[in-house]
């Protein structure tokens, strides 16, 4: 008997999540003899539980398909919804009486820590009910803190837009050189660094800006901060220093903190802000130097202008082999990115077992991190140049991008 398949969008998009959605689309659209319908959940599982679901086909049929691949945000929409840890909870009878009316035999989520966490409980509700429904997670996330992965999609294109922009402040700081000046550029990065340490691929040279770079992985000491400030100032005149938004003291009070009180969001993460502009007043009041923070925010990944071929490919190839493995039988996993060769560049994609992932972390390993903790090891080009490579002609109209847009 034929089934449907449903596929949805969970947590902060990134620049090529949609990538992975065209293709579990076009993917799932090469099975006819398996597969009857696509459907797509609007605003992820809570969208769901409200019924609001769309008919992929449809994409297809009006060539907007070809649009969503390149699209950056979630096509689908997002949610941050939290499912109960008890399994007895009905909210549980609730999703699969659905899944059933739609007749539903293949699940897929696109999304990072939270998301597994769907995948994760679902699957062992099936177990548990005795459902024959197959449940698949796709990773994405910038932060690329995922476990039993080399690497995540979104990831390698944030890197890209993060090394450029970086790259274009530190020539925009160079311009002068008349005055001393420290610019500080934060980076996204709750508890993990990988973002921010891809920072050192926009150094042309030896000594090259940004020459100080802090992450989340070791402790950040204020005192400290000014003095190495203060110490590489004597070498560059125009100086320029990266950091993740979620640097933290010795005790885990996040350096954000210091300056403002911060919110937390309903998985009960800290909504992080301000880390950047902390320290740029505090260089100002010990250094008297002219200081200016930059917060390159959501930017980081909703650029498409600065897309690398080779996530997009691999975001799409997720999204594939998360059909072809569905189909094979497989339930409760997510799928792995397993490098094989650095140069040539080779990977190739599995599976891991999703419980094992959701709800754990990966940070940048502390031997990429240099001695005095404010600076990365050159090994960790090794790792994520080959993730930025490539270009990805946009389709455009009047030399501006064309974006699907999802009729709400």
């Amino acid at each position: 008997m034929k089934r449907n398949i449903i596929v949805g969008q969970s947590g902060g998009p990134t620049s090529v999540i949609n990538g992975s959605l065209y293709g579990v689309v076009t993917e799932a659209l090469k099975h006819p003899q398996e597969i009857e319908r696509i459907y797509g959940m609007e605003n992820g599982i809570e969208g769901f539980l409200r019924d609001r679901v769309m008919d992929m086909k449809e994409l297809e049929e009006s060539g907007e398909l070809e649009y969503v691949r390149t699209t950056p945000g979630a096509y689908l929409g997002s949610c941050r919804y939290k499912l109960p840890e008890n399994l007895e909870d009905d909210v549980y009878q609730i999703l699969f009486q659905k899944l059933e009316t739609y007749n539903i035999g293949y699940f897929f989520y696109i999304g990072g820590n939270d998301s597994m966490d769907t995948v994760s409980k679902l699957s062992r509700y099936a177990k548990k009910c005795g459902s024959d429904i197959r449940f698949i997670g796709i990773p994405k996330t910038i932060d690329n803190d995922l476990v039993h992965t080399d690497h995540t999609p979104g990831f390698g294109s944030a890197a890209k837009y993060v090394a450029t922009t970086v790259r274009e402040i530190a020539m925009d700081a160079a311009t002068y050189d008349t005055k001393q000046s420290v610019t500080i550029v934060e980076i996204m990065g709750r508890h993990a660094g990988w973002l921010t340490a891809s920072c050192i691929l926009a150094r042309q040279f030896e000594g090259d800006n940004p020459v100080l770079v802090y992450v989340p992985e070791v402790s950040f000491c204020p005192d400290t901060f000014i003095n190495q400030v203060k110490e590489e100032m004597r070498k560059v005149s125009n100086l320029v220093v990266c950091i993740s938004e979620g640097i933290h003291d010795e005790n885990g009070t996040f350096i954000c903190e210091y300056g403002n009180n911060v919110g937390t969001d309903t998985f009960g993460h800290k909504m992080l802000t301000g880390a950047g502009k902390y320290l740029e007043n505090l260089v100002k009041e010990k250094l008297n130097v002219k200081v200016r923070s930059i917060e390159l925010n959501v930017c980081q990944r909703c650029s498409s202008a600065h897309l690398s071929r080779v996530d997009l490919d691999e975001a799409v190839n997720a999204g594939v082999y998360a059909v072809y493995v569905a189909l094979e039988g497989e339930t409760g996993k997510m799928i792995s990115f397993v490098r094989k060769k650095n140069t040539p560049y080779e990977l190739s994609y599995e599976t891991a077992d999703v419980n094992q992932i959701c709800n754990q972390e990966k940070g940048l390993p502390k031997e990429w991190i240099a001695e005095n903790q404010a600076d990365i090891r050159g090994s960790f080009i090794e790792y994520v140049r080959p993730l930025t490579q490539g270009l990805v002609e946009l389709p455009t109209k009047n030399g501006i991008p064309v974006f699907a847009y999802r009729r709400r």
